[in-house]
């Protein structure tokens, strides 16, 4: 029988939000890997060090060796601490992760900024599973994705949730419905709300679709050209594409060797003066909160490539957006963000999503593992910190909400 798991037996780690600041501050992060290496070879590394060695090498670039470290650490200790920065923990908040890469898991340290909660992390990993006696905690959230390398994991945790002995969020059951193909099912028909429909399609399938031999109704109801293709579990734009005609198409399945792809209608989002926005909300406890908004000359943007650090015009523009957002995004799709929240069901996710032509709010992906962070350099950014604060006091209001209502329920 496998042993109990309690919070004396946890295992200290720098984590997840430590370690990505460093990186992202441009801090070398090669002499502490070198350290950590060296504790492994003489045999004097706790499991903490080897989860963050873990995941140092994963920022360095070697996604393959990080993992392999994280999944040989994780077969003899699964239990971690991130301690708070109060010395004397208000909360005890108790991840449920997987054994996946790092963005494969809420980045729930991030949210815990400064607070007075402490974060045990505990990984439910195939073949060992949930202990048999859970570490003391006030609350639990679910933190793994709705990847398939978290499917077994998020399988363990569904069946242990019935019989859970403290408020349990972001349950697995829902987190599933995130996939691209499931989540345009669950909001199709919300008014006010455009959602392509995101359909799985073979790589036989689409090869019959370049060659004409099969027309792109034979595949989804709504679909035509251009399209949006991606590889089926990619993350963060890699193989994504827009394909405007059979013959492109063609040359995009030359370049790629994947089976399974993801594929839908392509909506032209952009803005009168040929710019395009893409907005992230963060959705806590069923209301919205701006994270960011990107501003490009390109359809596929993502934060980074629309250069805001750039452009004082853009800035400015981003800094209204999150000042006025309650008043302004937020009361113009407030219907269709309230009725999406209830239809995911979720404590906590994230929405990447822009508004079309007609005005409604167009979902591009919804996921509970986005990074929302106070990273950005409060010189170049002065608005955010004030806001990503708000979204971290809601995220952690929420928490402790849920934990005395689990007193409530337990007296």
């Amino acid at each position: 029988m496998q042993q109990p798991v309690s919070a004396a037996n946890y295992a200290d780690r720098i984590g997840f939000a430590q370690l990505t600041r460093q990186a992202f501050e441009g801090v070398d992060l090669q002499p502490l890997r070198d350290q950590l290496l060296a504790r492994i070879t003489e045999g004097t590394a706790q499991a903490g060090e080897g989860l963050d060695l873990s995941l140092i090498v994963q920022l360095l670039g070697d996604k393959e060796a990080g993992l392999a470290i994280q999944s040989e650490v994780l077969t003899f200790h699964q239990l971690f601490r991130t301690p708070s920065a109060d010395p004397k923990p208000g909360l005890r908040l108790l991840a449920l992760a997987a054994d996946i890469d790092m963005g494969g898991n809420t980045p729930i340290d991030f949210l815990l900024e400064g607070s007075d909660i402490e974060l045990l992390t505990l990984y439910v990993v195939k073949g060992v599973g949930l202990p048999e006696d859970l570490p003391e905690h006030d609350v639990a959230i679910v933190v793994a994705s709705d990847s398939e390398e978290c499917r077994d994991a998020l399988a363990l945790i569904e069946e242990a949730a019935p019989r859970w002995p403290r408020p349990l969020l972001n349950r697995p059951d829902l987190i599933v419905n995130l996939d691209r193909d499931k989540l345009y099912r669950l909001l199709a028909d919300v008014p006010g709300l455009d959602i392509p429909a995101t359909v799985h399609a073979t790589r036989a399938q689409l090869s019959n679709l370049a060659s004409g031999r099969i027309a792109c109704e034979a595949i989804a109801s709504e679909l035509h050209f251009p399209m949006i293709a991606r590889p089926r579990g990619s993350h963060a734009g890699v193989g994504l594409a827009k394909l405007d005609d059979a013959a492109a198409l063609e040359a995009y399945l030359a370049v790629r060797k994947e089976q399974d792809f993801f594929v839908a209608r392509f909506v032209d989002y952009v803005s009168p003066d040929g710019l395009y926005r893409k907005y992230r909300l963060a959705m806590v406890d069923g209301r919205p909160y701006a994270c960011h908004m990107a501003i490009a000359d390109r359809w596929d943007i993502w934060y980074l490539n629309a250069y805001m650090a750039f452009s004082e015009e853009k800035r400015a523009e981003e800094a209204v957006f999150m000042r006025d957002f309650d008043h302004a995004f937020a009361a113009r799709h407030e219907s269709a963000l309230d009725e999406m929240s209830k239809r995911v069901g979720l404590d906590y996710f994230i929405v990447d999503c822009a508004e079309n032509r007609n005005g409604e709010l167009l979902v591009f992906e919804a996921d509970n593992t986005a990074v929302v962070h106070n990273m950005d350099s409060p010189a170049v950014f002065p608005y955010k910190p004030p806001q990503m604060r708000k979204i971290f006091a809601a995220f952690t209001e929420m928490l402790s909400r849920h934990a005395r209502a689990g007193e409530g329920s337990a007296a």
